[in-house]
C-alpha cells in the first residue's frame, strides 16, 4: 500500500482511505453493524491504516463504529472525522471534538475536519476564524494531530489557511466528477495540502454494478446524486460500457480501476467505504496499482465524456 503524507504535519495516509458514511446506517439501506465492523477490520489487514468518519453519519454511530473495529489497533491507524456545518461556534467544536473522542473510544483524533463550510445545510454562518480558533487550541492541546476541511471552495479555502495551517481537503473527485481540477487543485499543491477525495467511485457507479435501469431501496440517499438522474446517467452508462475493457486488460475490476486513477493524482488519497470484508480488500488492492501515462490519457478522455456536460455546481446531490 502506498501512503500519502498528510500535509506538513509528518502523518502518513494509506493511499486508499476506508470511508465509514454507510457505517452511520442513517441515508443508507441494509447497513449491518458486524458486517461494518469486519469491513473495517478487513481493510485495515489488508493495509488500509486510515479511517474517515464524521459525527453526522448517524450522529455518532458511524464513530462508535470504527472505534469498536479499531480499539485494539488504534496506535497504529489513522483516525479523521468532522464537525458538522450546524456545530461551528467555539464552544460548540470544542463540544462536539470530545463527544467525537469519546464516541471514537480514543484521546486523541489524528485529522479533524469542518464538514462543510458555515452556512451549509441552514447552518450559522460564523466566520471561519471561530471554529479554527476552536481547532486550533485543540490542536495545542493534543486532541487532534492536524486540522483539515472538506467541500469548501477555492477562497473558502485560502481563507481557511490564512488563520491556521490547513493539512487536508476533501472534495468529491471522480473521473466522472472533477471540479476539483480547476476549482482547488493547484492551490493544494502549491501549498502543500493534501487531497482526500470522496466519492472516488462515483458512489458505486464506477465499480459498473449499476445497470440503466436501476432503483435505490428506500432511504439511500444515492438516488438524489446528480450522476444518477438523466440525461446524464446515460452518458455515465456510456462511459462505464468504454471503461469495462479497459479493466478488463489491465486484469482489474472497474472499481479497482477508478481507485488508482485518482491516487496517480500528486499528493490524493480516495476515500472509499465497503459495506463487507471482500469490497474493503478490494478496494485495498488499488493501493498497489499504478498506471503509465497511456491509461491515464485514456481513462481522462472516457472521463471527460461525462464531465464536459456538467455545470459548475459543484454539488455531488440534489439535496
Amino acid at each position: 500500500m502506498r501512503t500519502v503524507s498528510l500535509g506538513k504535519t509528518g502523518i502518513q495516509l494509506s493511499a486508499i482511505v476506508m470511508g465509514t458514511w454507510q457505517a452511520g446506517r442513517s441515508m443508507w439501506a441494509d447497513i449491518d453493524d458486524a458486517q461494518t465492523r469486519q469491513a473495517i477490520r478487513a481493510a485495515f489487514d489488508a493495509g488500509i491504516t486510515a479511517f474517515d468518519t464524521a459525527t453526522v453519519y448517524g450522529n455518532g454511530h458511524s464513530e462508535r463504529i470504527v472505534g469498536q473495529a479499531l480499539a485494539d489497533c488504534r496506535h497504529q491507524a489513522v483516525i479523521a472525522t468532522k464537525v458538522f456545518s450546524n456545530r461551528l461556534r467555539r464552544d460548540q467544536v470544542v463540544a462536539a471534538c470530545e463527544q467525537s473522542l469519546r464516541d471514537l473510544g480514543t484521546d486523541y483524533i489524528d485529522l479533524y475536519q469542518i464538514h462543510w463550510p458555515p452556512g451549509s445545510f441552514g447552518g450559522e454562518s460564523v466566520p471561519l476564524s471561530e471554529p479554527l480558533g476552536a481547532m486550533s487550541e485543540l490542536l495545542a492541546q493534543g486532541k487532534i494531530r492536524a486540522i483539515g476541511v472538506s467541500n469548501f471552495s477555492r477562497d473558502q479555502l485560502a481563507e481557511a489557511h490564512r488563520i491556521c495551517p490547513i493539512s487536508s481537503l476533501q472534495p468529491p473527485y471522480s473521473l466522472l466528477w472533477r471540479h476539483h481540477e480547476a476549482a482547488t487543485a493547484a492551490f493544494c499543491r502549491e501549498n502543500g495540502i493534501t487531497v482526500l477525495a470522496y466519492s472516488p467511485m462515483a458512489q458505486g457507479l464506477l465499480t459498473g454494478k449499476f445497470g440503466p435501469e436501476h432503483r435505490f431501496a428506500p432511504g439511500d440517499h444515492r438516488a438524489k446524486n446528480r450522476l444518477f438522474q438523466v440525461p446524464l446517467y446515460d452518458r455515465v452508462q456510456e462511459a462505464l460500457a468504454r471503461l469495462r475493457p479497459v479493466a478488463e486488460r489491465l486484469g482489474v475490476s472497474p472499481g479497482q480501476l477508478a481507485l488508482a486513477w485518482v491516487i496517480a493524482h500528486e499528493s490524493t488519497c480516495a476515500i472509499a467505504g465497503a459495506r463487507n470484508p471482500e469490497q474493503a480488500s478490494q478496494n485495498a488492492a488499488a493501493g498497489d496499482l499504478a498506471l503509465d501515462a497511456a491509461v491515464m490519457a485514456e481513462l481522462d478522455h472516457i472521463g471527460r465524456t461525462v464531465t464536459d456536460h456538467l455545470d459548475e455546481n459543484p454539488m455531488l446531490w440534489n439535496f
